[in-house]
């Protein structure tokens, strides 16, 4: 069994945040990836709101390449392989197995990640990038004087559409409902807007296009009519789901299986971390991620140390 001071469970900007940062501590973090190096962010078009990279042309994949070379140079490893299974009950050393390999380690830090919920459609993983997007944040601006559809009646979904009418010609929200789920002073302002018209009682079926998005094809819930909605852009917001699958009954965690972590984050067992989208159902940012995965980093490195 090989054994390890730091694993790193997750390859995101937390996890890679967190691997520099234990690093650079002489810590030798072995960085377990999962099933793709830099997470989310990997599959991002381009990102212009993360500080630092004023360039218009940054990618996703560029970011994560930077950032994994940096946690390289200062010692971090990585192995490209996925968590299956982890016993964290006997406290440290914890017990993490791999579809190929077991390992020991004496701190962990889980910076698994988030998924988003998909639609299951036909088009819909094709034009990841080129039109269908997760996160209005990071690829709004892309989408100015243009013509967009957000999929979803949650709070998630209004607060993209909204931000989105900064950028969009015309925000088409699509509900399979005929009433918003989202809070009262969101439901407000979204209808108040003149940018955001509503579809309800709708479910789509296909993203169609031709390299790019150019339509949608839904279907009304009430009167089983077919409709072909021509568009620029696809904001899907049906929901988060943690990759914390493997870590139930593991850690603590909140009735959406979101790792709980206190403000240093600590996990509920002594010696384990947590940061990035595993533990936060909030923000969902690179710069945030960073920012937890520093702090999990610098707060292993102590509880380390003082076992010693």
């Amino acid at each position: 069994m090989q054994k390890e001071r730091v694993i790193v469970i997750g390859s995101g900007p937390a996890g890679l945040t967190a691997a520099l940062y234990t690093a650079r501590a002489t810590l030798k973090p072995l960085v377990i990836v999962g099933n793709q190096l830099g997470g989310q962010i990997s599959i991002t078009a381009e990102v212009e709101n993360y500080p630092g990279f004023p360039e218009a042309d940054l990618t996703g994949p560029e970011l994560v390449d930077k950032m994994f070379r940096q946690a390289e140079h200062f010692g971090a490893r990585f192995e490209y392989d996925e968590v299956i299974d982890v016993d964290f009950s006997k406290g440290s050393p914890f017990y993490i197995k791999t579809n190929g390999d077991e390992f020991e380690a004496e701190a962990v830090i889980v910076t698994a990640g988030a998924s988003p919920r998909r639609l299951g459609i036909p088009g819909e993983n094709d034009f990841i990038g080129r039109g269908v997007s997760f996160c209005a944040t990071c690829d709004g601006f892309f989408f100015r004087e243009k013509e967009v559809v957000v999929v979803g009646g949650g709070d998630s979904a209004l607060e993209e559409g909204l931000f989105l009418t900064k950028f969009a010609k015309n925000v088409q929200i699509i509900h399979r409902r005929d009433e918003l789920r989202a809070g009262p002073a969101l439901k407000r302002r979204a209808l108040a807007n003149d940018k955001i018209n509503f579809t309800w009682n709708t479910v789509v079926d296909e993203v169609v296009g031709n390299g790019m998005v150019t339509a949608i094809k839904t279907t009304n819930l009430e009167t089983k009519e077919s409709a072909e909605i021509a568009t620029d852009g696809v904001f899907i917001y049906v929901g988060h789901y943690p990759n914390s699958k493997f870590l139930e009954g593991k850690l603590a965690m909140d009735e959406h299986g979101y790792v709980i972590t206190d403000e240093k984050m600590r996990t509920s067992v002594q010696g384990v971390y947590a940061a990035g989208e595993i533990q936060d159902s909030i923000f969902r940012q690179i710069a945030t991620s960073v920012g937890q995965g520093c702090a999990a980093a610098m707060q292993c490195e102590k509880w380390l140390s003082e076992r010693e």
